[in-house]
């Protein structure tokens, strides 16, 4: 096999290029191959909206955990929630500190120094006091997205329900092919 060749292989009728693409490989696959695996569109896009949604808390390190709890209570697709959260996790380093700042304007608290020598004095000088605003700002901002979450998943599962179900329809039609593997079946026939 030439280096540059893949084992994988491209159905014939749909352009190379639209493969290769990450986004296509990463996320439109998965997403087709769970609808060929019979998940409901409507199970799909509340799965997906969850994802993404947790995926943006603003407490770091508890995305993964939080949305496969939260998976798991709703009976949604946990494959599917856990992509959405995936995706979404350079949005949640980008919207940590915008959470924060909006909350400590809307729940009336000390603003957050963003300067990181303000930062490192105050955990010299006052460490405990500094850990209980932290913990203050991460549970206001908490509050915060979980009440734009609330809005925004319902939004947005009825938003991508309907383009699931246009999905379906082309994957039952075997418009939209999987990647094929090349390699040679050495099963009994």
């Amino acid at each position: 096999m030439h280096p540059n060749e893949s084992n994988l292989s491209v159905d014939s009728q749909v352009p190379a290029s639209v493969h290769h693409n990450w986004l296509y490989r990463r996320v439109a696959l998965p997403v087709l191959a769970l609808l060929r695996m019979g998940a409901s569109p409507e199970k799909l896009a509340w799965s997906l909206a969850v994802g993404l949604l947790i995926g943006i808390n603003p407490i770091l390190g508890s995305t993964t955990v939080l949305c496969l709890a939260v998976a798991f209570l709703l009976r949604l697709n946990i494959a599917a929630s856990q992509l959405g959260n995936h995706i979404v996790y350079p949005l949640q380093l980008v919207l940590v500190i915008p959470f924060i700042r909006l909350a400590s304007r809307v729940f009336n608290t000390a603003p957050m120094p963003l300067s990181a020598n303000e930062l490192l004095h105050a955990a010299r000088e006052r460490p405990l006091a500094l850990s209980r605003q932290l913990w203050l700002w991460e549970w206001h901002a908490f509050i915060l997205w979980a009440i734009f979450a609330a809005i925004a998943i319902p939004v947005i599962a009825l938003a991508l329900t309907p383009f699931l179900r246009r999905l379906l329809k082309r994957v039952e039609h075997h418009q939209y092919p999987l990647l094929a593997s090349t390699q040679p079946d050495n099963s009994p026939h």
